[in-house]
């Protein structure tokens, strides 16, 4: 059996980062990946979308360029070129992965957890442990400490022709796009490639199952970006329970129970964007890991799981599926104090949407007093000389203490604007000393947190 201090299972953000850390402090450190490193986040997700939807807002911006005294009368789309451009920035990243990963012995194969007893002594008793240990290629590893990192994969629903449907990691596979498709989903996913298909010029239509797209964020938010994105062109439907997928000669037909009865929408493709579902090791349970109803791996507030010495990060532990969160969580595995009470996330669609803390509908629902301030992004002078003037930043804030409870924004750059709301919320500042205290240049977009502090009542 070959020995490391720690063993990670799963090469993606959650994984790969705290691999190489725990190397460079000089631990004995193997990672098992069975396909790319990078993870999903890289290979099929964060990075790649990123990368068309700059494509995206490129083709939005050729198409008002006039207005800033460019004008390009005519212009061709190429997605072939877009996501060659975008295979190229995800070699790149992830050959940076392999540099970082140099000091870490990298295992290219699947990692089956396997239950070795073992005893444990106390002052009167001996009783047996079933420490895991991974068996891959027909080696045999042990670790003092097991991380997994294993991630998720798009989910799909039960319903009939759901086979019909490709998914995000199929869809991010074409080198041409169709002229039609309908997107089961209008969650962070389904938006974003509605998003780069509408700016290509697909006809692209939008099924939601909630009665506002974007169920997490604050509803006022979801709202004004459905109606933006409904001026573009996108159809939007919601409070739509899709019942079934099938053909349509050489097209395909989704229907749905709308407010009218049943409907239905007919597309050369069907998109399914319905969130994710974990990915669990297999041997897990036979190793005396809890797996919940729904499939993630239980771990407690240190990220342990239920068998000594392991423990699991990610989107296979359900507790927040983003990139970020799973690397944050790594560090609290290894011991690290992580504060990760403020987590931020964020839409890339054109306008971008972002958001950290509760949203309105949260504090209606725990019955926590809150008032709001806003900030229009047409105020903005930065935003307005971008042509960018299209949003909001919204602070959610107790009257008793002044303290922030959550910022939800939609507008330029709004994901990287969130951080300062984030570092905020964490430092415990007021809507005061972020609207006085703090010096914001100007003229800036991150004026328009200043001054949506600036409106909350004294």
């Amino acid at each position: 059996m070959i020995h490391f201090d720690l063993i990670v299972v799963g090469g993606g953000p959650g994984g790969y980062e705290i691999a190489a850390e725990a190397a460079k402090a000089g631990r004995k450190v193997a990672l098992f990946e069975k396909g790319q490193l990078g993870g999903t986040c890289l290979n099929r997700g964060c990075i790649p979308t990123k990368c068309l939807l700059a494509s995206a807002g490129r083709i939005l911006q050729l198409k008002s360029d006039a207005a800033f005294g460019i004008d390009v009368p005519e212009f061709k789309l190429n997605y072939g070129a877009a996501v060659e451009r975008t295979q190229g920035v995800v070699t790149q990243l992830r050959s940076g992965i392999d540099q970082l990963l140099r000091d870490v012995t990298v295992i290219p194969h699947e990692a089956v957890l396997h239950p070795a007893p073992s005893e444990v002594c106390g002052p009167d008793t001996c009783e047996e442990t079933r420490l895991p240990y991974i068996i891959a290629d027909g080696e045999e590893y042990a670790g003092e400490q097991i991380i997994i990192a294993t991630g998720s994969k798009p989910a799909t629903l039960p319903i009939p022709g759901a086979d019909l449907a490709i998914n995000s990691d199929q869809f991010l596979a074409l080198t041409e796009l169709p002229k039609s498709v309908a997107v089961i989903g209008g969650g962070v996913i389904g938006m974003e490639f509605a998003s780069i298909m509408a700016a290509f010029g697909v006809e692209v239509t939008v099924i939601e199952y909630c009665k506002e797209i974007l169920p997490p964020f604050d509803q006022e938010v979801a709202k004004r970006l459905r109606t933006t994105l409904s001026r573009r062109g996108i159809k939007i439907v919601v409070g739509a329970q899709v019942k079934e997928i099938s053909r349509d000669g050489e097209a395909l037909a989704v229907t749905y129970a709308g407010k009218k009865g049943d409907e239905r929408v007919v597309a050369d493709t069907v998109l399914m964007a319905v969130g994710r579902k974990p990915v669990v090791p297999q041997g897990c349970e036979e190793s005396d890991i809890h797996v919940t109803e729904r499939g993630f791996i239980e771990v407690d507030s240190e990220m342990r799981t239920s068998a000594p010495g392991v423990y699991a990060v990610g989107d296979c532990n359900g507790r927040c599926m983003l990139a970020h969160a799973a690397a944050a969580q790594a560090r609290i595995a290894m011991g690290d104090d992580v504060d990760i009470d403020y987590i931020p996330s964020a839409v890339f669609t054109i306008p971008e949407c972002a958001m950290v803390g509760l949203t309105e509908e949260q504090c209606k629902r725990e019955d926590i007093h809150y008032a709001v301030g806003k900030s229009m992004f047409a105020a903005n002078g930065k935003a307005l000389s971008m042509g960018e003037g299209e949003g909001f930043v919204k602070v959610i804030y107790s009257p008793a203490t002044r303290l922030l409870q959550g910022v939800h924004i939609i507008g330029p750059h709004a994901a990287d604007l969130i951080a300062e709301a984030t570092a905020c919320m964490a430092q415990g500042a007021t809507v005061d000393e972020i609207a006085t205290s703090i010096i914001h240049g100007h003229p800036t977009l991150s004026e328009a947190l200043a001054a949506a502090c600036a409106a909350a009542a004294p």
